[in-house]
């Protein structure tokens, strides 16, 4: 990795030491949250997201110099492999330089030019491209026995020869690769016989723009077109740029001989360099929509996951449904089930009145203090139909996003934890324990059902999975994970654990009761030192005697705040009582190698609350009242909602009408916004104004316009 450090340095504008320091930790086996939280001395307190970066960008750089040293080996196998060559070779700094270089060595399948070469055209063609004014005799290269019928054959032959070595002039590639990056326009069509499928795509069937200044999502958008023959589409330059620059490089007579290289350079453009260097952009154009694409897709998941939990509540979870009626549970506030049943508020007269009776009797029986209400089909119905029962006013009543929660009950970890309930049970269970912790009941979720994002389907797979992964790793170690109440998957994402560890962790618990104190972890099967050093201290231990196990302290520093309590003639649970006593300690007696002023200062913070959650607190939201359906709205109309999804074009936002919303970027504000990120995230709650209703197409615009306090 060493070779790497400086470049890496560069290109992130970080000191050598901290893209050193990051590297070794890697090595050694360091998560990205332990880094970022427990080593900050080490990298000048980077945060998760810049160590992840680097640890990408190792990956790669590994990756290119694997290629590197294939390229290396077939060159050297097939004795091409000179010293210049070589040194050119590692040289390059990044692939599409690599391949370059070794495209004139590539092996082939057979080319035009290849066939050319077999019939012993490529002194023609070596005559033809020096154009120094020699006479171009092609008479003796005509040979029938070889293909080569006629002296027009030998010229066309020659020139398809120096076709693919203009195709081939690394130079000549960097140079069109730049014209390609910089000029080109992306130009969308019709196919006509395919109108009729295609209205979802109306706006591009005769769309241009320039492809360097494309939106992420309208790449998307063309490209899916495409992918479902919708569309055509067509990335490139003018052509005359192009064959002008191979023009000015390769022809250097007006001759005979000049006049046949102009002829292959024309050739090489269109039937070689174009369609090469159109799909190399396109690659780099999806790349780069994908990156953007991923990066909203994460920042609304890491909103949702840290949304503000209700707490330990007790409480009714209702997923609606009107044929089938609302399957209702009740959880403790561990999220236990205390009962199920299934009641039918939407059916009217002896069903609706039975549904008041068993609501109102599970809420004395149960003393509750919140019901949560599915998002989904007759939610609003069922919401109305609840508050209408004036239940006391210390119950929360609230609806609750389901997205993603019938994906969860029909999952294999809902039906380890649930074998005996049905998937309806399931998804209610599952309603009630989001409100009560978001983040530990949708890590259970796979991210891309959750409904956040957009074209989650179109972009890269591996680096889509590999980012919200980061993401959900960053939020649960960030908020801490109480290791006596926690589901084998919420453990899955603790720094250092993994699904086998989470699993022996949840099987001791099982067999030797909770755990009493954070060094119990030592002995769970398999769970090493690296592990422990890795976990410990993003697990609490709520109600361990040592009031650190409870705390985001680290063992490693256990004994450092024993002297610190030590030197206040105190104990470590009055040093975490007494402000008055915390403030008397000189951090600057602490400071050793290995510990500075960001572990002190984390060291004090966690002493202040231990384990304090870093999310927000909760707050009821309520949907404007009468307000059900798309048909009750009209323009001017205003209304609270709240944010469930952020892209780079506006915000959709849930104002209770079982169809989202939109507030497109032109309306977040009275002034320019370049990005919605700026202006709201998801689960905010606003207030919007409604500018215009399309009922046949089910669509809402929405403005914040003139509306910002």
């Amino acid at each position: 990795m060493n070779q790497y450090h400086k470049i890496i340095a560069q290109e992130m504008h970080l000191r050598d030491q901290q893209v050193s320091a990051v590297a070794a930790l890697l090595e050694e086996g360091a998560t990205v949250p332990f880094i970022a939280r427990y080593r900050k001395e080490a990298t000048g307190a980077l945060e998760d997201t810049a160590i992840a970066a680097i640890r990408d960008r190792f990956d790669k750089l590994a990756e290119l110099d694997k290629r590197r040293q294939a390229i290396l080996v077939s060159l050297s196998e097939r004795e091409l492999l000179t010293e210049k060559l070589n040194n050119t070779i590692n040289k390059a700094e990044d692939l599409a330089t690599l391949e370059d270089i070794y495209l004139p060595y590539r092996q082939k399948r057979r080319t035009r030019a290849t066939i050319a070469k077999e019939k012993g055209l490529e002194p023609l063609a070596r005559n033809i491209f020096a154009q120094d004014g020699r006479k171009i005799d092609a008479s003796p290269f005509v040979d029938p026995t070889k293909g080569c019928e006629s002296e027009d054959d030998a010229l066309a032959g020659s020139r398809d020869i120096i076709a693919e070595w203009v195709s081939e002039d690394a130079e000549v590639r960097t140079a069109l690769r730049q014209l390609f990056a910089r000029e080109s326009t992306i130009q969308s069509k019709l196919v006509k016989k395919n109108e009729e499928n295609g209205t979802k795509f109306k706006d591009y069937f005769d769309w241009q723009e320039a492809a360097d200044k494309v939106p992420s999502h309208r790449l998307l958008a063309m490209l899916r077109g495409e992918r479902e023959k919708i569309l055509t589409l067509t990335i490139r330059p003018h052509e005359e740029k192009g064959v002008r620059y191979l023009h000015r490089k390769f022809v250097k007579q007006n001759d005979f001989a000049g006049k046949n290289v102009t002829l292959a350079v024309e050739d090489s453009y269109k039937r070689l360099l174009t369609p090469s260097l159109e799909n190399e952009l396109r690659n780099n154009l999806k790349a780069q929509a994908d990156k953007e694409a991923i990066a909203v897709f994460a920042e609304n998941l890491r909103e949702l996951l840290l949304a503000p939990p209700l707490g330990q509540k007790r409480l009714m979870a209702l997923d609606p449904g009107f044929r089938t009626g609302a399957k209702l549970v009740c959880l403790d506030g561990q999220g236990k089930l205390l009962h199920h049943t299934t009641i039918y508020p939407t059916h009217g007269g002896e069903k609706q009145r039975q549904a008041a009776d068993i609501i109102r009797r599970l809420c004395k029986t149960h003393e509750l203090e919140a019901i949560a209400i599915g998002s989904g089909t007759a939610g609003r119905e069922t919401e109305a139909f609840v508050r209408g029962l004036n239940i006391s006013p210390d119950i929360i009543i609230t609806m609750v996003n389901e997205s993603g929660a019938s994906i969860y009950s029909a999952s294999e970890a809902a039906r380890e934890e649930f074998p005996e309930l049905d998937i309806t049970v399931r998804g209610s269970l599952s309603i009630g324990r989001r409100l009560q912790d978001p983040l530990a009941e949708l890590v259970k979720i796979d991210p891309k059902s959750i409904g956040v994002g957009q074209y989650q389907h179109d972009v890269d797979q591996s680096e889509l999975k590999k980012s919200l992964e980061d993401v959900v790793i960053s939020c649960v170690n960030s908020v801490g994970v109480e290791v006596n109440t926690a589901s084998a998957q919420l453990l899955t994402f603790v720094s250092g654990l993994g699904p086998t560890l989470a699993q022996n962790i949840v099987a001791y618990r099982q067999e030797n009761g909770p755990f009493l104190q954070r060094k119990q972890l030592k002995k769970v099967a398999r769970l090493g030192p690296k592990a422990y050093e890795q976990c410990a201290g993003f697990l609490r231990v709520r109600g361990s005697k040592n009031p650190l196990d409870s705390s985001g302290v680290h063992p490693e520093r256990y004994a450092l705040v024993e002297q610190m309590a030590k030197d206040m003639k105190c104990s470590v649970s009055e040093l975490v009582a007494n402000k008055n006593v915390r403030e008397k300690i000189d951090l600057k007696k602490y400071i050793s190698e290995s510990v500075g002023f960001p572990t002190l200062n984390d060291i004090m913070a966690e002493l202040a609350k231990p384990g304090r959650d870093p999310r927000e607190a909760f707050t009821v939201f309520q949907f404007a009242e009468g307000v059900n359906s798309i048909e009750d709205l009209y323009p001017e109309m205003q209304l609270p909602g709240v944010v469930t999804n952020v892209t780079r074009f506006g915000a959709f936002v849930d104002i209770g009408v079982h169809q989202d919303g939109l507030i497109h970027i032109s309306q977040l504000a009275d002034r320019f916004v370049k990005d919605p990120a700026e202006i709201v995230k998801i689960g905010q709650q606003l207030k919007v104004r409604v500018v215009e209703i399309d009922i046949p197409r089910k669509r809402i615009a929405l403005s914040l316009k003139k509306m910002q306090n």
